[in-house]
């Protein structure tokens, strides 16, 4: 009955549209009472202790490191790679625009930065060579998506932290199916696009554009190469992902100067004062839940009307769909994954495995209305309205639900690289 009653308090609030703070603080209040050890001082210490983790400080360098290369010319020198690579194809903007996004998507762990980088540079190019407005926008929205799969991920970071899960095997578990939505996205670029005028390929161009651009496509490789060598934790990737791109955009490429600089330190600090708050109080509560055994409370509860781990993806893929219609990424991670992951283990879904279907649920919802964050950002940088976005974004949607499914179905997918 008390973790019903958690579960309403956490559902009024957030029909109530509440900050999410105020949401987790409530929780962890009545946790606490109820559960814990009756004292609301206590929360403090547990922020504390839930908080001494080294994996932390690789949130604010990725965040970081995504706002130099924004600021920088990182975007503009992939993007020239792509077009040199598979503009003589049919559709072969579409194809480049998200190869470029899924690079950068490796660099920069962030789907708003992919979006707005990438789109800024090959969105008035689509348009230029002829490109429909509404198959553009949504190839750029979906591309950007890519940046919370395609490891180096800000929300599977936040994932592995609240679960207590191998943020490793999650960068791997995210390989699999960020190709797979790589190739629809590309394949689906190719046949609507089939009649499309199409760029010459030239030798020539190619190597010029290698370049121009091989130290950012060299980022991805001693990124990802380190960590899944095992030369670098997550967080020592992340230090070396940020020095990496300050020394390329500062000194080899010299777009930035040491002001520019400044403002993107200073932008990144905000962001970052708004999550941390935010990471503490839901390591908290996840901190009390787990002690007091609340995850098999709801275990207890749902037992009895869910026949089966076929039923229960099912279910839960309904759920989270609708929660990110509603709910940004980071909400819904600190909200919902741990609460969730115990109960799908007990269906047979391990931490990593389901890791990765709840963060293409909220990927998607990152394309659905009224809180579709790519949605929402689209329309203030390419000054569309809201409607002509949302039907831009309906072909990929489609397909991500497809991916969605093949991956709930086929596990290995995802944990191909992981064994």
């Amino acid at each position: 009955m008390s973790a019903l009653l958690l579960l309403a308090i956490v559902a009024a609030l957030l029909l109530l549209r509440q900050p999410l703070l105020v949401i987790l603080l409530a929780a962890i209040a009545y946790s606490q009472t109820v559960w814990g050890r009756g004292h609301l001082t206590w929360i403090i210490e547990d922020m504390f202790v839930s908080l001494d983790k080294e994996l932390i400080l690789a949130i604010p360098m990725f965040m970081l490191c995504g706002g130099v290369m924004t600021q920088g010319s990182t975007a503009r020198r992939l993007t020239d790679v792509a077009r040199a690579l598979v503009g003589h194809l049919p559709g072969g903007l579409g194809v480049a625009a998200v190869l470029s996004s899924a690079i950068f998507a490796a660099i920069s762990g962030s789907s708003i930065v992919t979006m707005l980088a990438i789109g800024s540079v090959i969105y008035p190019a689509m348009r230029e060579a002829g490109y429909s407005k509404k198959f553009s926008l949504g190839t750029v929205m979906s591309g950007g998506t890519l940046g919370i799969i395609i490891p180096p991920s800000i929300p599977l970071i936040l994932y592995g932290l609240v679960t207590e899960s191998s943020i490793v095997d999650l960068f791997r578990a995210g390989l699999g199916p960020g190709l797979l939505l790589v190739s629809l996205f590309a394949i689906y670029s190719v046949v609507s696009n089939w009649n499309m005028p199409t760029e010459r390929f030239s030798a020539l161009r190619m190597l010029q554009a290698l370049r121009h651009g091989i130290w950012a496509l060299m980022m991805p490789v001693i990124l990802l190469g380190g960590i899944y060598s095992g030369y670098f934790s997550p967080t020592e990737a992340a230090a070396v992902a940020l020095v990496y791109a300050v020394i390329i955009e500062l000194v080899v490429h010299r777009e930035i100067g040491f002001a520019d600089l400044k403002l993107v330190v200073l932008e990144s600090a905000k962001l970052g004062g708004a999550l941390f708050p935010l990471i503490a109080v839901a390591l908290s509560l996840n901190l009390i839940l787990i002690e007091n055994r609340v995850p098999a409370m709801m275990v207890d509860l749902v037992d009895d009307w869910i026949t089966g781990p076929v039923m229960f993806i099912v279910i839960v893929n309904l759920l989270l769909l609708a929660v990110g219609a509603f709910m940004t990424t980071a909400e819904a991670i600190l909200i919902l994954a741990p609460i969730l992951v115990p109960v799908a283990a007990i269906y047979g879904f391990d931490k990593i495995l389901f890791g990765v279907i709840m963060i293409i649920n909220l990927e998607i919802g990152l394309l659905t209305p009224p809180v579709g964050l790519n949605l929402i950002v689209a329309m203030s940088a390419f000054k569309e309205k809201f409607l002509v976005l949302v039907q831009a974004a309906i072909p990929f949607i489609l397909l991500m639900i497809f991916a969605l499914g093949l991956i709930s179905w086929l596990p290995w997918i995802s944990l191909f690289f992981v064994r």
